[in-house]
């Protein structure tokens, strides 16, 4: 089974080309014009095994906010091509990250339904040179294209380091929900 995905997407805002594959080793090529949020993708990628080329042009000079929605939606788009029927998965996992003072908790369920549930509060407007109230919206993005329900919440006093926690347990959520366990749907419905 092959589970990879290689998607694109142009708006008038921005360009967006993914290839993404669930069963890599972690290696990432991340350009999107935002480097914090560069950071996250790729902390995202080595600590999932998820393999991740993501290559985004957008209107920077706005602001943040298309680039990194935009991403979240075809990363989304991605992952749900990918996985494919899903069959076999663990399907639902969690995960609690520890970051100095920082400690994120995520759960993820790969259901077919779209809910996601990310209680971040940042202190500042900004980590590094990424708006920090966008990263929210880039869950709910992923979450809304991925058919994936997220619940993550994180607690300390660093930004960088609630953020850098929030992406690792995200990764190590994931990871683990993806695994491939059995031969069957993982459903009382018989789809996902």
């Amino acid at each position: 089974m092959t589970r990879n995905s290689n998607v694109s997407r142009k708006t008038s805002e921005t360009e967006i080309a993914i290839k993404m594959n669930l069963d890599g080793s972690g290696d990432y090529n991340i350009s999107t014009g935002v480097n914090f949020f560069n950071h996250m993708l790729e902390s995202f990628s080595k600590h999932s095994m998820i393999d991740l080329d993501v290559q985004a042009v957008g209107d920077i000079e706005i602001d943040d906010h298309h680039t990194i929605e935009d991403v979240g939606i075809l990363l989304g788009e991605a992952f749900s091509e990918a996985i494919g029927d899903k069959k076999g998965i663990k399907r639902m996992a969690h995960a609690i990250v520890p970051m100095d003072e920082s400690v994120a908790t995520v759960a993820i369920d790969i259901s077919g339904r779209s809910y996601c549930n990310m209680n971040l509060n940042f202190k500042n407007e900004k980590i590094g040179d990424m708006t920090s109230d966008i990263l929210i919206h880039f869950f709910e993005s992923f979450a809304g294209s991925a058919k994936v329900n997220i619940y993550g919440t994180v607690e300390g006093v660093n930004d960088h380091h609630k953020a850098e926690a929030i992406f690792k347990a995200f990764a190590k959520s994931l990871k683990e929900a993806i695994k491939v366990e059995h031969d069957q749907i993982p459903s009382t419905k018989g789809v996902l």
